[in-house]
């Protein structure tokens, strides 16, 4: 289930809730109670490995730049 980042107005606290894509817009409420809040703009991490191995040598990969 996707976790989105808030901010409390009110407060200032910033905060997490895990909740379905399906309610993604939905309000949210601050730990300390307050309905002034704002979804803030995540960034996504990506783990695992690379589709395609990496180049070594040379500015290009192919070792023929000098």
């Amino acid at each position: 289930m996707p976790r989105y980042d808030f901010r409390c107005r009110a407060c200032g606290s910033t905060f997490k809730v895990s909740r379905p894509m399906s309610a993604s817009d939905a309000p949210a409420t601050c730990p300390e109670g307050h309905d002034d809040t704002v979804k803030l703009l995540s960034t996504v991490a990506m783990t695992g490995t690379a589709a395609t191995p990496r180049q070594t040598g040379g500015c290009c990969g192919g070792g023929c730049c000098s």
